[in-house]
Formats: C-alpha cells, sequence, structure tokens
C-alpha cells in the first residue's frame, strides 16, 4: 500500500525541480511512495529533466497552462496514497522530514493538513509556515502594516501568527501553498483544490475548508525546509499585488456572509489600488530619476557653455541664433540619452565603461550627423567637443549622486570579488569548483571547510562546527554545501546557524551542473550553471537591439541600392521595418521541422540565421543545431555583421517560410 503520494507542479524552473527530486527521493527511502510531476508547458527543458535523470517520477506534461490548482488537481486524482504532500519545485527537505510528518499524522487522527518550518535561502524563517484566516480584520492589520509595527502581538500580527513561537508545535488555520501535507482522508471529505483560483488564494480556500469539515491544521516545526521562493511572480511585483488580492476576494465572495464579503471587497480593492499607486511612483521615480537627471544638467551645461564659448572666440554673443539652444542642443542630448541607454548607461549596476561607451557612441553619431546637415544648421564641432566632456563629467557626478540616494536602484558595480568557502569531500569539491570555472562568476574561494572532523589540516581550514570562526576570519562572502557529502538537515542547521551574519548560501546536489540557492525572499533563486545562456544577458539583449537598429536604418537609407540586388523589394522593405520596431531581428536561429530551439535562450524570429556561416558541405540537423548553440553561448555583435554582410543577398527572405 502506498503510504506517500507526493504532486509537484513545475512552470519553467529545472534546475530548481532537479535539486528538490533528489532531496525528495533521498527523503523517501524506505516509505511506499510515488512522485507526480505535472508540467504545465515548460519551454526550459524541464520534462526532457525529469525523463533522463527520475524515471520513476510520474509524468504528466500539459499542452497548455490551465493554473496551478488545476494541475495540483490532475496529480491527486491519480495519487494512490494514504496522505497527500503538495510541494513547490523549489524546495530543499531533510532526509527525515517525510518520516517525521507520517508519524505526525498517524498519532494524531484530527489532523487534516500540516506544514512544516520553513526558511529562505539564507537561512531566516519564512513567517509564511503558520498563518491565520485572513478575516477582514486581520487583512486589514497586514495590508495596512501594523503587523511589522507589532510583529508579535497576537491581534495585529495574527495573519503570520506572530505570537505563536517558530519552534513549538501549534495549531494553526492556513497552510502553506510551498508544502501541504494532507490526509486523503480529509480532501476526500473537503474535495480538491478549487480551481477559479489561477495561482494564490487555494491554499488558504482548501486549509479552510478542512477546518469547516471537522479536521485540524497543525504547524509542525520539528522537521525544516528550504523555500527558495522561485514563483513566476515576484512579491514586489505590481502584477502580483493584482493577482493575490483578487484571488482573497474571490476566497471572501466564496466563504464569508454578505457583508463581511463586501467589507473585506472594499478593504482589499482600497489596498489593491493603494499599492499600485505606490508602485507605479516607485518604479516610475526608479526609472526616471537619472535619464531626467541628466537631461537637466546636459541642458544647463550647454546654457551656460554657449554664451562662454561665444565670448572666447568671437569676444561678444549673439552669433548663435536661439534655434542652437531650442533644437539642435536637445536633438544632441536626446542622442546621447540613447546612447547611454544602448550601452548600459542606465543598468542597475554603473559601469564607467558603459558611460565611456555611451558618450563617445552618442558623440561619433553626432558628428555624423552634423556632417550630413546643410551649412546653416552646422553651428560648431566644438561646442560638441566641449560639451562631450563636460556630459561625460555630469553623467558621473549623476551616477554618484544616484548610488547614494537610497529611493534609486542605481549602484556602483561591486568590484569586490566574492569571498567564497565550499563545504564537502575533495572529489566533490573538485566538481563544484569545475561548474563555478564554467559559469560567469569569478569568486575568489579562500578554502575549503570538512563535513565533520577536520580530515587534513593542509587541505581543510576547519569544519563545519567552526563554521562561524571560518566566516569572521575568512571574511566570507558565500558558503557553497556540496549535498553529497553533507546530509540536508545539517545544510539547514548550518545555515540557521549562521543566519545572523550577511552571508549567501548554495547548494551543489550531486550529479548536477548546477549551484543553487537565493539571497533574498523577493527574487526567484540564484543559479551558477553550466548552459547556455550569454545571449540572454541583459548587456547582449540590448546590444543585439541596438545593432538591429542601426543596421536596418541604414538599410533603408541605401536600400535603393540594396533594391538592385534584391528579388523581393517589397521583402526587403518590410523586413527593415520589422526590424526597426522590434518584431524581428535580422540575425536569429535557424529553424525547421525537426530543429527544436526551446532549450535556447528565446529570441526573435531572424531574417538570417548562424547557418549561413557554414561551409556548404554535408550540412545535417547535429551541424544546424551546434551552430544555434553556438551562436548563443557565444553571442557578440560582430557575429550578427558577418552574418548579415554574408547574407546581405538575401535580406529579402520571407521568414515565415523560410528560416
Amino acid at each position: 500500500m502506498i503510504k506517500l503520494s507526493i504532486v509537484i507542479v513545475n512552470y519553467n524552473v529545472k534546475h530548481f525541480l532537479e535539486q528538490c527530486l533528489i532531496s525528495v527521493f533521498k527523503a523517501l527511502e524506505d516509505i511506499p511512495s510515488e512522485v507526480f510531476v505535472v508540467d504545465n508547458n515548460s519551454v526550459d527543458g524541464s520534462c526532457a529533466i525529469i525523463k533522463e535523470r527520475f524515471p520513476n517520477v510520474k509524468l504528466i506534461e500539459n499542452k497548455k497552462n490551465h493554473g496551478f490548482s488545476y494541475a495540483n488537481n490532475q496529480g491527486i486524482k491519480k495519487a494512490n496514497g494514504e496522505y497527500i504532500l503538495l510541494l513547490n519545485p523549489d524546495t530543499v527537505v531533510e532526509e527525515d522530514t517525510f518520516s517525521k510528518c507520517l508519524n505526525f499524522m498517524d498519532t494524531h487522527p484530527d489532523a487534516g493538513g500540516l506544514s512544516v518550518k520553513m526558511i529562505d535561502g539564507k537561512g531566516r524563517f519564512l513567517p509564511e509556515s503558520k498563518r491565520a484566516l485572513p478575516t477582514p480584520a486581520v487583512a486589514f492589520y497586514k495590508i495596512f502594516g501594523l503587523s511589522k509595527l507589532f510583529p508579535h502581538s497576537k491581534k495585529f500580527a495574527r495573519y503570520h501568527l506572530g505570537h505563536l513561537k517558530d519552534d513549538e508545535i501549534n495549531e494553526i488555520e492556513i497552510l502553506p501553498g510551498a508544502f501541504m501535507f494532507l490526509r486523503k482522508k480529509a480532501l476526500d471529505k473537503t474535495g480538491l483544490l478549487d480551481e477559479t483560483f489561477f495561482m494564490y488564494g487555494e491554499d488558504i480556500d482548501l486549509s479552510y475548508r478542512i477546518t469547516l469539515s471537522g479536521f485540524k491544521n497543525y504547524y509542525y516545526p520539528e522537521t525544516t525546509i528550504i523555500h527558495y521562493k522561485g514563483e513566476s511572480t515576484k512579491k514586489g511585483s505590481l502584477n502580483y499585488v493584482f493577482v493575490f488580492y483578487q484571488a482573497m476576494i474571490i476566497f471572501a465572495n466564496k466563504h464569508f456572509s454578505k457583508k463581511n464579503a463586501k467589507v473585506f471587497s472594499i478593504l482589499i480593492n482600497a489596498a489593491i489600488y493603494f499599492r499600485a499607486f505606490l508602485s507605479i511612483i516607485n518604479r516610475t521615480v526608479k526609472t526616471l530619476f537619472l535619464p531626467v537627471l541628466d537631461i537637466i544638467l546636459f541642458y544647463a551645461a550647454f546654457y551656460f557653455i554657449e554664451p562662454a564659448w561665444e565670448q572666447f572666440k568671437f569676444q561678444g554673443q549673439g552669433h548663435y541664433p536661439d534655434t542652437f539652444l531650442q533644437y539642435i542642443v536637445p536633438a544632441y542630448i536626446f542622442i546621447w540619452i540613447l546612447s547611454l541607454w544602448f550601452n548600459g548607461g542606465y543598468s542597475k549596476h554603473i559601469k564607467f565603461k558603459n558611460i565611456i561607451t555611451g558618450i563617445i557612441t552618442g558623440t561619433v553619431i553626432i558628428l555624423i550627423f552634423y556632417a550630413l546637415l546643410p551649412m546653416e544648421l552646422r553651428f560648431s564641432r566644438a561646442l560638441i567637443i566641449i560639451g562631450t566632456f563636460s556630459c561625460f563629467i555630469l553623467a558621473i557626478i549623476n551616477r554618484y549622486i544616484a548610488h547614494y540616494l537610497p529611493f534609486t536602484h542605481h549602484k556602483f558595480f561591486n568590484t569586490k570579488k566574492l569571498r567564497m568557502i565550499i563545504a564537502g569531500l575533495e572529489d566533490e569539491i573538485n566538481r563544484v569548483k569545475q561548474i563555478i570555472a564554467e559559469t560567469n562568476i569569478s569568486p575568489e574561494i579562500a578554502g575549503y571547510v570538512s563535513p565533520g572532523q577536520t580530515l587534513s589540516t593542509s587541505y581543510y581550514l576547519g569544519s563545519l562546527d567552526q563554521i562561524e570562526e571560518i566566516i569572521k576570519i575568512h571574511q566570507i562572502d558565500e558558503i557553497v554545501f556540496c549535498a553529497k557529502n553533507i546530509p540536508a538537515h545539517k545544510i539547514m542547521n548550518t545555515m540557521l546557524k549562521v543566519s545572523c551574519y550577511d552571508v549567501d548560501f548554495k547548494i551543489a546536489q550531486p550529479e548536477t551542473l548546477s549551484i543553487i540557492g537565493s539571497n533574498s525572499i523577493n527574487t526567484s533563486g540564484d543559479l551558477y550553471a553550466v548552459e547556455i545562456n550569454s545571449i540572454a544577458r541583459e548587456n547582449n539583449i540590448r546590444n543585439k537591439r541596438f545593432f538591429d537598429i542601426i543596421s536596418s536604418t541604414i538599410i533603408l537609407i541605401i536600400s535603393p541600392l540594396l533594391l538592385l540586388l534584391s528579388k523581393n523589394s517589397f521583402n526587403l522593405i518590410n523586413n527593415s521595418f520589422n526590424v526597426l520596431l522590434g518584431f524581428i531581428t535580422w540575425v536569429g536561429y535557424y529553424q525547421d521541422d525537426k530543429i527544436k530551439t526551446n532549450h535556447l535562450p528565446k529570441i526573435k524570429d531572424g531574417v538570417l540565421s548562424p547557418v549561413i556561416l557554414l561551409k556548404k558541405t554535408d550540412p545535417n540537423q547535429t551541424v544546424f543545431n551546434n551552430a544555434n548553440m553556438i551562436y548563443a553561448k557565444n553571442y557578440t555583435v560582430w557575429n550578427d555583421l558577418r552574418i548579415l554582410l554574408k547574407g546581405i543577398n538575401l535580406l529579402d527572405r520571407n521568414i515565415k517560410t523560410v528560416k
């Protein structure tokens, strides 16, 4: 007889899912069980990993994402266990998590559901491990911040049951959706998840129905899991506010009296608009502050430079017409701002090279257009050069201002090397070092830590029992745990032990090509992985788009000449405009019915493909796949330029029929 059925709903988090399943199967040893993974039409290769690495998993592949509740119900309907666990893929369980939960449920027949102690990727306790029913009063205290002001109040902090101790077993009302350990008999009585809830709210609804049916829900902190918070919707996003709060309204209309549901609905809608307003203001200020500051000070610089230059050059003022400051200078500034943006001058991580490249590129473009202008509009190259130096200095000053202001997200890139230690045995440490070496990070590895007693004083800095001293003495920023050598419970205990230090954690599971952790409960987990991702990096996306705009503009300018080489002049002009507007790109992946690209970073359809650079000797499916992979992994603008020049006579292709 199957004791435990586990249902995991996955959507495009293959590395987290892989780590989760490794920990799950470790914890299921000697337990009659079955594991279902319901995949909601992922395109990241999740299903391929499951089939290859976890053949015992019962995989359900959905061709459409019908939502979290629908997918969980698919697994529940096929489950045969006495107990059913609904588990998030971005979790890691201890080796004895399931055996402890089963023992508790067996000895507490009144228990319909169970939650456990959850910590985030930095070892901090997650308050949603235990929650109360979000009545209008409880929701009010939570929404308007009273629960934060009084975190241990039985009244004001009731949403997360702040008055209950984190390490004591207690009866609770609401189970977290990340880990819902359910008695099958309770589910038979209450029914399955309500599919009206697409995402969020379904855990509250089911938990409440369990208590209405006569069962109890428990918080059981005798075992701990890591929850990386890797949802597709970030907690701080405006979309999350709408989706989550609308789910609360659905819940209120379903379970509260008409009067209370109306009050709750008014409260929630007020909260939505209030949070939306704050979010829009916050996002607008963060996004526009630096470019607006640049525009204002760049213009102010020309406002003072122009008369000073007139006085120096012509011994008087009035040489330049009013149109210079009214139209020409704003045009210069627009080009510099646009160039800074395309070169990463407004990225969150401020880098001097991006500012230098942005200003210089903008100046070159200005000088090119200057040369094309009629004589009456060519006012002064000297003013352009003086303006260039002024704008560069001001751009640096502005970024220092933004760096130190608390309400902006622009910060100077931290050039300090990440100091890392790796905990494990030598063979596994060497494997992990190889993974790190093949990623885009280059940490300073301060040394290695033994899982138990120090095995070699010359090789190890010390053991995990000495981790606090190691962190302080060696000024460690990050710890990587080798899960092959260190049990999950010891990893979590270590994380809890040193969570007071500003240290990040990663876990390297055996036989994987990824190292996973999380530094914030408001972001999806961090990932060090050997994978194809170069073209998906922010600067490459920006550079590719910049290349498309410049090249399509040039092609449109010289199109009268290109039309002589073109067999389909309409397609050439149409493709150029579509690239300029961002609907397609000049260079994309090679695609046909046999070549799959869903495992590669997503880019727009291309007029040309990297296959054009191949020699015409026996091209086949493998060669085409490799061409796509190399293009994605080693993307440069120069590759796009080479492909564009090689295929200059093919720019009129119909990309709907030919790739």
